[in-house]
Order: C-alpha cells, then structure tokens, then sequence
C-alpha cells in the first residue's frame, strides 16, 4: 500500500511540474497545436478518400476517379509530412529549455547544501543527476509527441468518421474506451511494480559488483555457500520483481486487444446492420482505414510509451525534484513549478575542490570515426558513432589488441581519425587545449622533483587541503607517509609500478579537466586499490571513460562500449549479457581466468604490486 500511495503522490507531483513547464510557453504550444493539425490531415482524409476511390471510381468503373482521390490522400501525406519536421523544431523549443531549467535547478540544490553544511559539495551528485536531467529531457519530448500524436490523431478520424458514416461509431467508441480506461487503471499499480524491479536491479549489481571483487577472499575463507545464498536470494527477488511485472504487462495487451482490434471484429461483424443504414462497401473500407491508421496506432504508442518512458520520465524526474533548491522551504516539488530563477545571472559554478568551472555541457561525440595506423591499413576503428554525455561513466572492454586504447586516444585527441569527427562539448577535441582532458596511461610517468610538485603538476599553487583531500580520496596516503611528506623528492626507482600509478592518478584527480581517461590506469593496483581510485574519479565533476582491466570496473560504469573486432555494442552490464555474445563470452573468461604476477610475489599491503607486473585475461 505504501508503494501504491508514494507512486501516486509521485506521479502528481511530477505532473504539476510538466504541467507548469507547458503553460510558461503558450505560444510554441498553439505553434505545435498548429502544425499538429496540419499532421492528422493525412487521418482525417483517409478514409473519405479511400471511400470515395472505392465507390465512385473503382466499382463505379471510372478508375480514374479512383486514382484521383488517392492522389488527393498521397498530397495530404507529403503536407503532414512538411508539418511534422516542424513539429520536431516546435517541440525543440517547449523541451530544451525546460531541460536548462531542469539544470540549474540541480546545481542550486548542490550549491545550498554545500553552502549550508548539509553535505560535502555534490560532485557525484551533481553528475549524476545531470544524466537524469537528460533522461527527463528525452522522456518528456517523447510524452509531449505521444500525447499530442494521440489526441489529435483520435480526434481527425472521429471527425472523419462523422463525415463518413456516423453509425459505425456504435461499434468502434464503446471497445476503445473500454481499452483506453483498462489500461489507464493499471498505472499505478505497474508504476509501484516497476519500482520495486528498479531496486530489485540495484541490488543484483551492487551484489555483483562486491562478488567480483571479492572471489579470492570467499574462496579463502570458505564462504562460498553463505555467500551463494545472499546473492542468490537477491536474484530470486530479481527474478519475482520481473515474473510480477510481466503478469501485470498482460493488462496492456488486454485494453490494446479490446480497444485496437475489437472495433476490426465489431465493424465487420455489423456490416449487414450498416449496409441496411445505407453504408457502402466504400465507407465500411474507409471505416475500418480510420481503425487500422489512427484509432489502433495510436492507442498501441500512447499504451507503450505511458508504460515504459513515461514511467522513466516520472521516477526521474521526482528524483531531481527531491535533490534540487528553487530557494523556498518546500522545493520545487512543493511548489510545482520551475522558473529557472535559482541561479538567474550565475555564469559559473564552485565545483568541490574550489574551482571555477562554466555551466555548459561537455558531451564527447565520436561521429563516423575511421582510423587506421597508415593509410592503407586495415581500419581498427571502422565507423564508429558515440556520445558520451557528460557527466556519464564508460567502461570500454573487449578483447587485447581490439583497439579500446585506439578509441581512447581518438577520444583524448592524441590521434586523429581518418575520417569522421570527435568533439567535445561542441568543438573538435583536437582543437582545444590540454585543460578540457586527461589521460592516464597504463604506463605511469612521475617526474624529477618532489612529490607535491608531482601531484600539482596539472594544478599549479594547489594547497594542502587539496592534496589531503585527492591523496585520500585516490589512496595513496600510505605512500605518501612512506616517503615521508610532500617534500620528499622521487624518482621512478623510488616507487613501485603500482605507487606510480597511484601518483599519475592523484595528480590527474586534481587537474580541472571535464573529461578523465583511464587507459588501464590501475591495472599494476589491487581489486580494492582498483576500485577506491574509480570510485573517487566518478564522483570526480565531469565524465569517466575507463578502458577496463578487470571486470569489476565494467560493473561500476554506468555504461559499457563492447569491442569485438566485428562492431560494437553499447548497453548495461545486465542489459549485454541479454543482447552481446561477445560481451557474454568475455565476462566468463574473465572470471574464470586466474590472476597472476610476474615474479610471484604478489601485492603488497596498501594496494600496489610491488612484486611485477599483474596480467589479467
């Protein structure tokens, strides 16, 4: 019951919300109304047409009548298809600056609860819900097409209906409203099954994640049934969520049989009783044209996009509206609306290790790119098509000598692509300089001199509250106290493979830059080592691109870029193991080849492999 009422409470919030954005553009609404109209004409002209093509020109034996009506239906279509490329740029105008104001709303939120002391500054948070910001952004578009489609569409070919021939309505309006009402009662009760598969999702991953980590020490101590049966009570639980979702999906396929294909069956089963009323073969055909190209359609897009997007679009958007400042004790969420004044006149935003950073978006795009190391080699990049919005985090995983660490440096702009382009945040990535990225190589390089200049290389005059904070975050405190201070001076012979990368990552964890590339940044470190200095970069501002040297680090990405060698596939770790056999043969082999170090000494406490060099599958 508790599910039912937070998912009610949910969904009217969320709506008051879009409700408000819609009213604050009046104009681009009667816009889009509009040219919404001009869309349908297709549906309102389509039966009448085929109506009149079959009985006054193909059965009155003039068939070039006949031919003439469905020219007159093949001009309405080139006009709604003029008016929906319209529609689109309309549509353009009502979202995206809903989205800014979605934006700024997030950052005051972060920005007040830094400033009040009630949490430390939300880098992650902030990140995190700016992926959210354009999923909100997305759904919402979708859920204004839909619900306009529907509307309008249900609309002109009732009005064709009328003209045509009002008494088929009998047997079409009674089915669609059944449907239409059906499906409407079983939101809320799938919006509260679909929130308990989302936290049901969430606790499998996160179990994976601490198993993936954790097999040698399980194995160790014997805890192989115990933890057998932890995880496997969470995917049994995943499993029920799923089952009582899918039961619950049958409703859906119930009002879109009732409302869709009753009034088909209806219709024709009548046809007597409406020949009798002086309907034609023409207009029973035109009738039925109305129910398979308007009423069905669109009840069948506004039922899947309800109950999927819409969905998303709702418990996203509560989640903004719960984290974000609008400057009033209640939030946006009490008061309903968002006027995009919480940080009116604000260029720049404090981020959490007291830069200054624009409030723009930083995406990394990677359009049609080819490269190949000379001209005549074979590509080992071969049309590939990316975004990686910011804020987001990307593992990039496949085979050794792929090409994960090509797209990296493609990424970075170190190499040029052959073909296509890579930009970030707008702009050729080639073309700005070194403060928009960094990279972090396998091979980790530590200069001459001390270790505070080390660390502040890519952050000149950094204080030691900000080398406190990235030491501890990255973990590599227990280096630092080994070599005894900042001060102390080193060299590459003075630390391990492990402590140079530990360093190499301290020293980019402070640099500005939006965009963090780790090129098998911590494959000399330890599981948990591994797993502390990703964990500090994705909650690090800005976007994580990790090219993966275990398979714990695919888990903590939020997306993962499979590479085969044959293409590419782009998805959630639970999402490819259902659609990649590439990625599914890749995770078997990587958990069931063994870990080794050259040397045989093994890890040092504190993280690093102080013995050789550590080589994975």
């Amino acid at each position: 019951m508790s599910v039912t009422r937070g998912s009610t409470s949910v969904t009217r919030r969320s709506a008051r919300v879009l409700l408000s954005a819609l009213r604050r553009r009046p104009r681009e609404l009667v816009r889009l109304a509009g040219w919404s109209v001009v869309e349908v004409i297709p549906v309102f002209v389509s039966g009448r047409a085929i109506a009149l093509a079959v009985d006054d020109g193909f059965r009155g034996g003039s068939p070039g009548t006949g031919l003439a009506w469905l020219g007159v239906l093949a001009a309405a279509v080139i006009a709604g298809a003029v008016a929906t490329r319209q529609i689109y740029l309309r549509l353009a105008a009502i979202v995206e600056p809903f989205r800014d104001e979605l934006v700024r709303h997030v950052v005051a939120g972060a920005l007040h609860r830094a400033t009040t002391g009630d949490e430390a500054p939300g880098a992650a948070g902030v990140a995190r819900l700016t992926r959210q910001v354009e999923v909100v952004r997305d759904s919402f578009a979708g859920m204004v097409m839909v619900v306009r489609s529907f509307v309008f569409t249900v609309a002109s070919a009732l009005l064709g209906l009328l003209f045509l021939t009002p008494e088929v309505l009998v047997f079409i309006l009674p089915p669609f409203a059944v449907g239409l009402a059906l499906f409407f009662g079983s939101l809320r009760a799938l919006a509260g099954r679909q929130r308990r598969l989302a936290l049901a999702d969430e606790d499998v991953a996160e179990s994976a994640g601490a198993l993936a980590e954790g097999l040698r020490d399980i194995a160790a101590n014997g805890g192989e049934e115990q933890t057998r049966a932890a995880v496997g009570a969470r995917v049994e639980a995943q499993a029920s969520a799923v089952r009582a979702l899918a039961r619950l999906t049958t409703v859906r396929t119930l009002s879109l049989t009732i409302g869709g294909w009753l009034p088909v069956v209806l219709v024709l089963a009548g046809a007597p009783w409406l020949r009798d009323r002086g309907a034609t073969a023409g207009t029973i055909l035109g009738a039925l044209t109305y129910i398979a190209y308007a009423f069905q359609p669109a009840l069948q897009t506004l039922v899947q996009a309800l109950g999927g997007s819409g969905l998303q679009l709702v418990v996203n958007l509560n989640r903004i509206l719960e984290t974000g400042h609008d400057g009033g004790p209640g939030g946006l969420g009490a008061t309903g609306g968002l006027d995009g004044t919480a940080l009116a006149g604000a260029g720049h935003a404090r981020t959490g290790r007291g830069g200054i950073r624009p409030l723009v978006r930083r995406d990394l795009e990677l359009r049609d790119v080819v490269f190949g190391y000379g001209p005549h080699a074979e590509p080992v990049v071969d049309g590939l098509d990316l975004v990686v919005p910011d804020g987001d985090h990307l593992a990039i995983v496949g085979p050794s000598g792929i090409g994960k660490s090509t797209v990296a440096s493609l990424m970075a702009g170190l190499l040029q692509p052959r073909s296509g382009r890579v930009w970030l945040g707008g702009a050729p990535v080639s073309g700005l300089d070194g403060g928009y990225r960094v990279v972090i190589p396998q091979e980790a390089y530590v200069f001459a001199g001390t270790l505070a200049e080390n660390l502040a290389y890519l952050r000149p005059g950094a204080s030691v509250a900000l080398l406190d904070e990235a030491v501890d975050l990255v973990g590599l405190r227990p280096v630092v106290e080994r070599l005894g201070g900042y001060r102390a001076v080193i060299g590459t012979r003075d630390l391990s493979a492990g402590e140079r990368q530990l360093v190499a990552l301290t020293r980019s964890y402070l640099s500005t830059a939006p965009l963090a590339i780790l090129d098998e940044a911590t494959c000399h470190l330890d599981p948990a080592a591994e797993a502390r200095a990703e964990q500090a970069f994705a909650r690090r501002p800005g976007t994580l691109v990790v090219v993966a040297h275990r398979m714990s680090s695919a888990l903590r990405a939020s997306r993962i870029l499979v590479m085969d060698g044959n293409g590419t596939a782009l998805g959630t770790h639970a999402g490819l193991l259902v659609t990649s056999p590439s990625y599914r043969d890749l995770v078997g082999h990587w958990e069931l080849e063994p870990v080794h170090f050259a040397g045989g000494e093994g890890a040092e406490p504190g993280g690093v492999d102080r013995g050789g060099t550590r080589t994975t599958a």
